[in-house]
């Protein structure tokens, strides 16, 4: 994996630990023409991937960089430096697996490599019920809104700013079905 962000590291057991007591958390992206995707990070059930994500977006590291796959009625994906599916940060994380959480339509998940921990930071967004991903990969939010414009993405369309801050709202978690 290409390391393009000097510096950045899987997260320590505090930043853990601080994500899951937070809880939620509020991912925003948005998009080249400045349309919005707001997509909620499910920390106390997801807490070391969540930290990971959140150490990422705080370091700026989605800022500018495109989606590289689109698969219609499946996935979005983007992340990678490189722009092509083999860059990251330079780390590999371990595979979390929530108790009950579910590849949904509209959830994010880390996209991985053939080994289960070489996730890092590359996420894809599903466009469908992907059953089949559910254990294998690290699903941890879900889209809250802009679900309209995750549909219309192509490839090499470019996320413009990703920010994160801590989010209270109170809706069920829909990845628990």
């Amino acid at each position: 994996m290409t390391n393009n962000s000097p510096g950045l590291h899987s997260p320590t057991a505090e930043e853990v630990e601080a994500i899951r007591l937070q809880g939620r958390w509020l991912m925003t992206i948005v998009m080249e023409q400045s349309q919005q995707i707001e997509v909620v990070l499910e920390g106390a059930a997801m807490p070391y991937t969540t930290a990971n994500l959140v150490q990422l977006i705080r370091a700026g590291f989605y800022n500018g960089l495109n989606f590289h796959r689109v698969v219609p009625d499946f996935v979005i994906q983007g992340g990678d430096p490189v722009g092509n599916g083999s860059g990251g940060p330079g780390y590999g994380i371990k595979l979390e697996i929530g108790q009950g959480l579910k590849h949904i339509k509209a959830s994010i998940s880390m996209a991985r490599a053939q080994h289960p921990e070489s996730a890092v930071g590359q996420v894809f967004l599903t466009l469908a019920m992907t059953p089949h991903l559910n254990g294998a990969y690290a699903v941890f939010g879900w889209v809250k809104s802009g679900m309209d414009v995750v549909e219309k993405v192509r490839v090499g369309d470019r996320m413009k700013t990703v920010t994160v801050e801590p989010y209270a709202g109170q809706e069920a978690n829909p990845l628990v079905v």
